[in-house]
């Protein structure tokens, strides 16, 4: 079953927010762009903030929380740069949860954004 909402940032491609498949919630890609506006904030810090409000949205949407979260992976476009800072936030938001996660650098990501993440989830 797909999973849209309009309170996260709009898919930019022909793909859904997520899609449940058995008890499994797997979100596409989601960035930091706001919701209404398109904006994207400036800084690792806000772009972190902003990917966890985008995913806690598209969570609510499967009736989930970030305690339903099993894995995530994490691209950064700096990680020299901003894995430190960005990491200090991440575990503000997983402190208590049992969440596997990769976190990889990339040469880019399909906007001017500096984090991206890949979610699963179980019901």
């Amino acid at each position: 079953m797909a999973i849209n909402t309009s309170n996260a940032a709009k898919p930019v491609g022909a793909y859904v927010h997520a899609k449940e498949v058995g008890d499994l919630v797997f979100l596409s890609g989601v960035g930091p762009r706001h919701f209404k506006t398109d904006e994207i904030p400036e800084g690792i810090e806000a772009q972190t903030h902003a990917v966890f409000s985008n995913v806690n949205a598209i969570l609510k949407a499967a009736n989930l929380n970030m305690s339903n979260v099993i894995d995530i992976m994490v691209f950064l476009t700096d990680m020299k740069k901003d894995f430190k800072r960005f990491n200090s936030i991440y575990s503000e938001y997983l402190e208590g949860y049992e969440v596997t996660r990769t976190t990889v650098e990339v040469g880019a990501l399909p906007t001017p954004i500096s984090v991206e993440f890949k979610v699963v989830a179980q019901k």
